[in-house]
């Protein structure tokens, strides 16, 4: 019911925040005869407050129609490459007239950026896309958010998760260099583990930004919640139906409101500060600070309904069984062996300052990958980053970006060595030389 009730309280608010927008108007507009008074930009600023506080926060767009490179203006187009009932594959296809950069990025490399699926929308690592599209063909995750998503197409769970990511690997092609950012670590690495012990050809380099992958160490206030209550605690109390006004009802779901409530109370200072920030920089006339706020709580407030067999099955195997780490992690019955990865270089991002993955969590990767040779593995630290500051920002930008793109152009060259399937419960001694792989058809984008 509670799923519900917010429906029922939002429709309710709906009427209220659209005469909030239209007063701040009336009191802000140069030809309106309430903006002359001495007190009206105030009550402009209140009213857009209160506006932004109570208004629906729909899925933003990427926007990215075009960047520059080297003085030459590029034109962005964004494409569906794959669809799936939980998820489109999004390419962001480049155009120039100028045959020298038409030249250079040809030769680029391919990246694909595996999103999270934790609450907020792909659109959320809009900085990262945008930045990569510089030096790199890129391809991203979107999830789709799981109340518009019809009953008929089954429930998601996180092997499911896993095989999509397969499936949109193995769809880009086998030069891609693979870039997951926070929840996706995890997936990310047993999906490729599971192509290395099959023989398939993997990615050229995996890079791991900010991830549980072993949640064990440095535990933040995201991995104690999920110690401390049990599984049937997360399924009594945070699983809810999706009502019947959207696709999906019916379906149960882990609410974006729910979550969104959750990413609040982490930091309620930090956000209260900022909204009264807010409201003074209406009130001096503050534009592009005030501009930079609704920037970021557009993306901010934008939430997802989260799959509950995914997210249950993400707390049980991530959070509280350690499963990638002990190695009781199977997928279809199949072991997820990270030491048969022998061909991936891999580098691992971690913030400084990061609340959600702690220190040393996603460096664990290196530890589980003892198959990849010390020569293709590498550790960045983003010093004085948090957790969104590795992807996004002026230390993503200025800091880890550069580290990522040498790290792929380093490894693109490279001869990449192949494998066969691993046969047997241990990996292949160092330096055996691997049996040609099975031929399979690849669908290029």
């Amino acid at each position: 019911m509670l799923y519900q009730f917010y429906e029922a309280q939002r429709a309710m608010l709906s009427p209220f925040a659209e005469f909030a927008s239209a007063t701040a108007k009336l009191y802000s507009h140069p030809l309106s005869p309430f903006a002359q008074g001495p007190g009206a930009q105030r009550m402009a600023a209140g009213y857009d407050l209160m506006h932004r506080l109570t208004k629906e926060y729909e899925k933003p767009e990427f926007g990215i129609t075009g960047i520059s490179v080297d003085g030459t203006e590029i034109a962005v187009q964004q494409l569906t490459a794959l669809a799936k009932p939980f998820c489109r594959l999004l390419r962001f296809k480049r155009y120039t007239d100028d045959a020298r950069m038409l030249e250079k990025m040809r030769a680029q490399p391919t990246v694909l950026v595996v999103a999270p699926l934790s609450g907020h929308h792909s659109t959320l690592l809009r900085d990262t896309v945008r930045t990569l599209l510089k030096d790199h063909k890129v391809y991203i995750t979107d999830w789709i958010d799981a109340r518009m998503v019809p009953l008929e197409a089954g429930a998601f769970h996180l092997d499911d998760y896993v095989r999509y990511v397969q499936e949109f690997i193995r769809h880009v092609g086998g030069d891609v260099n693979v870039i997951s950012v926070c929840q996706p670590t995890v997936p990310v690495l047993a999906a490729i583990s599971l192509m290395a012990s099959a023989g398939e050809t993997t990615p050229r380099t995996m890079v791991m930004m900010g991830g549980p992958i072993d949640a064990r160490r440095s535990p933040t206030a995201v991995n104690n919640l999920a110690t401390n209550k049990s599984h049937s605690w997360f399924e009594n109390n945070v699983i809810y139906r999706v009502p019947q006004n959207f696709p999906g009802a019916g379906r149960r779901v882990y609410p974006g409101f729910l979550q969104h409530t959750g990413f609040v109370a982490m930091n309620p200072d930090r956000h209260v500060t900022s909204h009264y920030d807010y409201f003074l920089d209406l009130v001096r006339g503050d534009d592009d600070s005030a501009d930079a706020h609704r920037t970021f709580y557009d993306e901010y407030n934008a939430v997802l309904d989260l799959p509950a067999e995914y997210y249950l099955d993400t707390i049980k195997t991530v959070f509280q069984d350690y499963a990638l780490v002990n190695g009781t992690w199977t997928v279809a019955g199949k072991p997820v062996r990270p030491q048969d990865i022998t061909s991936t270089a891999l580098l691992t991002v971690e913030g400084e300052l990061d609340d959600i993955s702690g220190a040393g969590q996603t460096h664990a990767a290196h530890d589980l990958c003892a198959g990849i040779p010390q020569s293709r593995q590498q550790r960045y630290d983003v010093v004085g980053a948090g957790h969104y500051g590795i992807f996004s920002g002026r230390r993503w930008r200025e800091h880890a970006y550069p580290q990522i793109r040498d790290f792929i152009v380093q490894h693109q060259q490279a001869p990449q060595p192949r494998r066969a399937a691993v046969k047997t419960t241990t990996a292949a001694p160092a330096g055996k030389k691997a049996a040609a792989p099975r031929k399979r058809a690849l669908a290029k984008a």
